[in-house]
This record gives C-alpha cells, structure tokens and sequence, in this order.
C-alpha cells in the first residue's frame, strides 16, 4: 500500500468498495449492513476498509451452513473478507454421491417407522372399531399427515430459531417453546375436529347410512389423538433441538428424521388405543364422547392466547391455516380409498403397505422442497429474485436431466426408491406382516407404484416451490403440507389399483385376498 488512491484501486479492480474515512459506519436503504475495520496508512493516519453484506446473502450463508451442512463452501471460509459483496450466495456444488450420503441414513430411519406403522395398522384393522366403525380408516391418512403439517413445520421453525441465536438464552427459549406448543395445539385440535366431519361426510357419501354416535366417536377419537400426538412429538422436537444444540449438532439434521420416524407410530398406535377404548365405552357410557370432545375444545381459548402472546406464532396463527386444511382435506381422500379397499376382505393386505409407500413418497419429496426452498433463499427473500422464477410448467427433462443441483438430487432421490423400499419389503416379510406373499409380480406392481408416485411427486414439488417463492409464500412453511399430503392420496390410490390389477390377472400365489 503506498497511497490512498492506489490502495482505492486496488481495492475496487478485486470487487471491494472503496477505502472511506476512519469511524464511519453506515446502513443501506437495501437492508445492507456496513462493517468496518481499521488499518494504518503509509502516513499513520487510521483508513477504515467497509464491508457491505446483504441480508440475502448473509441468509444464504446460513441456509447453506444449516441445512445442507457443507461449510467448506460457505463464504465464511474466504480468506479475504472484502470479497463478500451484495451478489448472491452461490449454490452449493454438491455431487450425487455427496447428496446420497446425507439423505440414505434419514431415509432409512424414517422408512422403517413407516413399516412399524403398517405392522400395527395390519394387526389393528381387524379390532371391531375398524370393523364397525370403517370411517376410522379415512381419519389414518389424514392424522398421519399431521407429521408433515404440523410436526416437521415445528422441527423446522425451532431448528431456524435456534440456528439464529432466538433460543440462546432461557428467556427467549422458553418463550419461544411455549409460543410453538400452544400454536400446534390450536393446529391439532382444529385440524382434528375437521378430519372428524371430513371421515363423517366421505362415509355417508357412498352408502348414504349416517350414526350420530359414530360420527361423534370419530370426532372424540380424532381430536384426542391429534392434540396427545402433537404434544408428544412436540414435547421429543424440542428436546432434540435443544440436545443437538448443546452438543453442537446442527438441528436440521436429526429433528425433521426424528419427526418422520416416530410420526406415524405413535399417532397411528394413539388413534387405535383411542378409537378402541371410546368404542367400548359406547354402550354404556355413551357420555364419555361429547365430553371428550368438548374437553379438548374448551382447551382451544387457552392456547390461542399463548400463542398470540409470541411473534413468530402470532403470524402463523393466522395466516398458516390454509395449506393445513387442504392437506388435511387432499389426505382425506387418500383415507376414503383406502376404507373402501380394506374393508374388502380381498384386499385386506393391503393396509401394511399404506404406510409405507406414503410415508417413504412424502419424506423424500419433503428433502427435495427443503433442498429447493434452500437454494432459492440463497437469492433473497419470497418474491424478490424474478431471475429464480420458474418455468411455469418445467419439462420432465428439466427437473431431472438438466446439471444444477436440483435436478442431480431429484435423480439421487428416485434411485433411492427401489432398494429402500426393497429394505422394507424384506423387513414387512421376515416379520410376517401382512396378508401378501411378496411374489415377483407384487414386487413389480408395487415397485411401478412407487416409482411413478417419487416421480410425480418430484415433479410437483419442482412446479410447486417456485410459484410459491414466486408469489411471494415462503416454501418451507406451505409447499410441504400439499406435497405429504398429494403423497398420501398418489400413493393409496396407486397402491390400490395395484391390489385390484393383481386381484383381477388372478395372482393367486401372492394371496392378495387372503
């Protein structure tokens, strides 16, 4: 350095802006923020060299460290800080054998908590709650996607809470524990009353035979098990947020696979000991529904409350009802195919497999809007970066054969489809599960079902996050709840069609209707 005006050229031919006068410090109309730091001049007079660093970008960094936790390529690792400038984060260049690492141990584990919820939907759909009261089955789609509703949105708001320095002190983390638990109350107890009159509505439509005690079974049961559900896995989220911090792990990783896994056990294994235990009280006490029902509704003033008391919650209270209840509704169909198809004895194998073809479909396609969510952030905020605005209809080719990262982890996670679901097929079979014999030709048909499933899934997903971003939604709270919840009906209904192509070429030798 041997002089101010050399030092500025210097400074602007690497892309830095230039040197300003010692103890200035300024902001930006754009939401940039200034830095600065002092150095000496050849004349011993203090130079300060400013570093600008947008929102956006700095954003981008964080998405890029948090979520797909590969530092080495973060800006932070530059040597040289006045090189970050207002430009956006560049993507991160990621191989497929990198991206398939990082997905199959979360894959496999949420997989395998789907197969234990098609073990137990297998042994309880022959209780005489699922016999006489066949609108339960339409509640199980419906409840499970609550996972992907409301349980995977919390993991991911605490993570983004924590990873942002909200839950640093107890403060702030009891505050911001309390603000989430009361809104995914208010979520569950709203969500699960609705799902009650959708099974209700979806029962009468076919054979047009309506039982006001059903109908407030069904209520009592599924209001019950979505708040009980819903504070459990809550209650396990913020425990492993808060342990992942405390021994430095990064939340993104292990809270939505934990929430994936555990989900649909423990709601499906709730919703059964419900539904069975009000069933037989029907007789006699036949009070102990309504009041069920209207012990959980008194409930919903008091959470509504808390829930308005905290920012971050108060917003999603009233704005993030909308794609909980279409999912809820779109799920709910999924629940009518799979009550009509059950409850023939044809095809009573076929309730082990419901499970797990939704949830392995749901949570890959969940890891793709994650991943594309991400990418799109590294720009700006929803709304901001018409450069990223998609392609009103993408072409098949561009969503899985072009050479960004988008499309290599689309490819990744298809090719995942056959050997995880080959995992839980053996792991179904060896544990005697079902009423299927796993002949060639189930494989292939349930294979094809899988496949087109993950495909149409990945292809939606594609569409559906960048018009989202492009009317300025915010992907990660409201493309997930249409996705899992597409995946439930896609899949039961393919799965379906499966069962009655096999039943009507006379694969006997599978024993589909055993």
């Amino acid at each position: 350095m041997s002089s101010k005006p050399e030092q500025k050229e210097i400074h602007q031919a690497n892309g830095a802006v230039p040197i300003l006068p010692v103890n200035r410090l300024t902001s930006t109309d754009q939401g940039q923020r200034v830095e600065s730091s002092d150095f000496l001049g050849p004349d011993g007079n203090g130079v300060e060299v400013v570093v600008l660093e947008s929102r956006a970008n700095a954003k981008g960094v964080r998405e890029e460290d948090a979520l797909l936790e590969n530092g080495s390529q973060s800006n932070e690792s530059d040597d040289t800080s006045t090189d970050r400038g207002p430009e956006t984060a560049s993507p991160l260049k990621e191989t497929s054998f990198s991206i398939g690492l990082q997905v199959l141990f979360p894959f496999l584990l949420a997989g395998f908590g789907t197969v234990a919820a098609g073990m137990v939907l297998d042994i309880v759909q022959h209780w005489d709650v699922f016999k006489y009261v066949t609108e339960v089955f339409i509640l199980v789609p419906a409840l499970l996607g609550l996972k992907g509703n409301l349980e995977m949105t919390l993991a991911s708001r605490l993570s983004t809470a924590a990873n942002i320095g909200q839950m640093d002190t107890p403060k702030e983390l009891w505050k911001m524990i309390t603000g989430n638990m009361a809104l995914i109350q208010v979520q569950a107890t709203v969500v699960g009353f609705l799902a009650s009159i959708a099974a209700v509505v979806f029962g009468w439509i076919p054979d047009g035979h309506f039982s006001i005690d059903h109908a407030v079974l069904l209520c009592a049961s599924s209001v019950a098990t979505a708040f009980i559900a819903s504070l459990v896995l809550g209650m396990i989220m913020i425990g492993v947020i808060i342990g992942s911090r405390k021994m430095g792990i990064n939340p993104d990783n292990v809270a939505t696979p934990i929430a994936a896994s555990l989900g649909d056990l423990i709601t499906l294994a709730l919703l059964s000991g419900i539904s069975w235990g009000l069933y037989k009280e029907l007789e006699s006490k036949a009070y102990v529904n309504p009041l069920v029902c209207a012990f959980f509704v008194a409930l919903l003033p008091i959470w509504i409350i808390i829930a308005k008391r905290n920012a971050a919650t108060r917003e999603v209270l009233y704005s993030g009802w909308e794609p909980v209840i279409i999912a809820m509704a779109i799920s709910s169909v999924g629940g009518l195919i799979l009550d009509r198809t059950v409850s023939d004895p044809n095809f009573a194998g076929m309730a082990v497999f419901t499970p797990v073809i939704n949830g392995v479909g749901g949570n890959l396609v969940a890891v793709q809007a994650s991943r594309i969510s991400t990418y799109l952030h590294m720009s700006g905020m929803p709304g901001e970066s018409p450069e990223t605005a998609p392609r009103r209809c993408p072409s098949p080719c561009s969503t899985f054969f072009s050479s960004d990262v988008n499309s290599r982890s689309a490819r990744v996670l298809f090719l995942l489809v056959v050997p995880g679901h080959l995992v839980f097929l053996y792991t179904i079979s060896s544990m005697q599960g079902g009423h299927t014999t796993l002949t060639l030709i189930f494989i292939v048909f349930y294979m094809t079902a899988a496949l087109l499933q993950v495909l149409i899934l990945l292809y939606i997903a594609d569409w559906m996050v960048h018009w989202m971003w492009s009317r300025d939604l915010d992907p990660d709270n409201f493309s997930i709840p249409y996705l899992t919840a597409l995946g439930d009906l896609i899949g039961t209904g393919l799965l379906a069609l499966s069962f009655h192509v096999l039943w009507l070429i006379g694969d006997r030798d599978s024993d589909v209707g055993d």
